[in-house]
């Protein structure tokens, strides 16, 4: 048996998709992280956290794994999708049904995939 200690997130500028996946989540960064570090990490409130690398290729294509997300604090799906595009994130692909099923994918200010779900109060208010 394993445990997932962290999910690594290749970055161009770790310090800055941080500080904004920080800002997105709420999550703080990791005591001592400063601008030009090469690693940052976001602690969650348990393993894995999140951790952004630097990398000196930019990213070709789709990623192969992403994070899926929903809103908390009574904000629903279509809510931090607003929020989330005012703080820089762009939609990829809106998934949304008429039902209020689905998702919406979006991309981080340096383009990597991530998902928008609705939060657990609309799930069970959804059949």
């Amino acid at each position: 048996m394993i445990e997932i200690h962290a999910v690594t997130i290749d970055a161009a500028d770790p310090y800055e998709i941080a500080s904004w996946w920080s800002k997105a989540t709420g999550l703080p960064l990791g005591e001592g992280d400063e601008p030009g570090d090469d690693e940052i990490m976001l602690r969650t409130k348990q393993d894995p956290f999140l951790l952004f690398i630097r990398v000196p290729e930019g990213k070709t294509v789709k990623n192969r794994i992403h994070l899926d997300v929903n809103g908390t604090e009574g904000r629903t799906r279509n809510q931090e999708v607003e929020r989330l595009t005012e703080l820089g994130a762009t939609v990829f692909d809106d998934r949304r049904q008429p039902d209020g099923t689905g998702w919406v994918t979006m991309l981080d200010p340096e383009g990597n995939e991530f998902c928008v779900c609705r939060s657990p109060e609309e799930k069970g208010l959804q059949s």
